[in-house]
C-alpha cells in the first residue's frame, strides 16, 4: 500500500466527518446560507496566503531541482491564479478586494495556518508534504462527494467544478506522489508524517465548522 493511502486509512474517520458536515451537504444541495459561504471565502483567502508561504518554504528545503521548481511554482500559482479565483468568488457576493485583505483570521483559520507555517519552518520536507496533503486530497474527495450529492446546477456549482476539475486533480496527484516519495525516502519520518497529516486533516474538518458557524473571536 502506498504511504499516501496509509495516511488516508488513518484519517478515514476524519474524512467521513468532513463529508457528513452540514456545510458540505448543504453546499452540495445549493441550500447553504450565503453568509456561511462568504465566511468561507474570506477565511480561505487568508488561509491561501499562508498556504503559498508554506510551499515557498518547502521549496527551499527540497533536495532536488525538480521538486524545488514544482513547489515554488505552486506558491506562484496560488498567488497568481487561485487568489484571483477567490477574488472572483468574493466579487459575486459583493465582497471587495479591500475587504478581503482586511479580514481577520478566525480562531480555526489562525490555528491551521500557524500549524502549517510552523511545520514548514521547523519540520522536515517529509512532514511538510504530509501536512499539506489533507488540503488537496480532502478538497478533491469532498468536492467529488458534493458532485455525487448535487441533483442540479445551482449558485455553488462553480465551487464544486473548481475542485473536481482536471487542473486540481493534477495538482492533487502530484501532492500524493510527493507524499509517497517522501515516505519511501524517509522511512524514519513515518510517525511524524502521520501526526502532521492527522493534525491538518482535523483542522480541515474544523475549517468547515468554522465557516458554517461564522466563527469569530466573540469580542
Amino acid at each position: 500500500m502506498a504511504f499516501s493511502d496509509r495516511l488516508l486509512e488513518a484519517g478515514a474517520d476524519v474524512w467521513a466527518a468532513q463529508k457528513d458536515h452540514p456545510f458540505v451537504r448543504e453546499l452540495a444541495a445549493g441550500t447553504l446560507d450565503e453568509d456561511a459561504f462568504q465566511h468561507w471565502v474570506k477565511q480561505d483567502y487568508r488561509y491561501l496566503l499562508d498556504y503559498a508561504r508554506v510551499f515557498s518554504i518547502a521549496g527551499t528545503k527540497a533536495r532536488d531541482e525538480a521538486t524545488m521548481t514544482h513547489l515554488l511554482g505552486v506558491a506562484h500559482e496560488v498567488l497568481d491564479h487561485e487568489m484571483d479565483l477567490h477574488r472572483e468568488f468574493a466579487a459575486d457576493y459583493g465582497i471587495s478586494p479591500e475587504e478581503l485583505e482586511a479580514v481577520e483570521k478566525a480562531p480555526t483559520c489562525h490555528a491551521y495556518t500557524n500549524f502549517l507555517v510552523r511545520t514548514a519552518y521547523e519540520g522536515s520536507i517529509a512532514e511538510i508534504a504530509a501536512a499539506l496533503y489533507p488540503c488537496m486530497q480532502g478538497y478533491l474527495d469532498v468536492a467529488e462527494h458534493m458532485a455525487d450529492l448535487a441533483e442540479e446546477d445551482h449558485r455553488y456549482t462553480p465551487f464544486i467544478e473548481l475542485y473536481t476539475g482536471e487542473e486540481f486533480r493534477e495538482a492533487t496527484a502530484w501532492c500524493r506522489e510527493f507524499v509517497d516519495d517522501c515516505g519511501e525516502r524517509y522511512p524514519g519520518e513515518h510517525d511524524a508524517m502521520r501526526e502532521a497529516f492527522l493534525t491538518s486533516a482535523k483542522l480541515e474538518y474544523r475549517f468547515w465548522e468554522m465557516a458554517y458557524t461564522r466563527e469569530d473571536w466573540g469580542l
